[in-house]
């Protein structure tokens, strides 16, 4: 901001100096630098909080936006219900071939025991 070197300073205090007498000076520096470093707390202060907002803004952003899209629970969701689907149609499909297994087997009993009797 402001480019304040060493001559300045020392200009700022040859001044301060003539104006103010050199009983006063001691006590009006340090009331100037008691004043800075309030307006500095104040300022740093001033920033964190504008800091802080800004950081809860953005965590509202991104939260708002994952609302907004398809949630992890949504997917879940889609999934469980793609595999219930798919296990109710196995479990199916199991009992219908053991249905025809029982039903096969039934069949072909009797037939192996007509073919003994034939045989003796």
């Amino acid at each position: 901001m402001f480019d304040v070197g060493f001559f300045e300073l020392l200009l700022i205090a040859v001044v301060a100096l003539l104006v103010i007498g050199p009983e006063r000076l001691p006590r009006v520096a340090r009331t100037a630098g008691l004043w800075i470093g309030r307006g500095r707390r104040m300022l740093s202060s001033v920033k964190a909080d504008i800091e802080k907002e800004l950081k809860a803004e953005e965590l509202k952003r991104v939260l708002e936006e994952q609302a907004k899209s398809s949630g992890v629970h949504e997917i879940l969701d889609d999934t469980r219900s793609a595999l219930n689907d798919v296990k109710q149609e196995t479990e199916s499909v199991v009992k219908t071939a053991e249905q025809a297994a029982r039903d096969e087997t039934a069949v072909s009993e009797p037939v192996a025991k007509a073919e003994k009797i034939d045989a003796k």
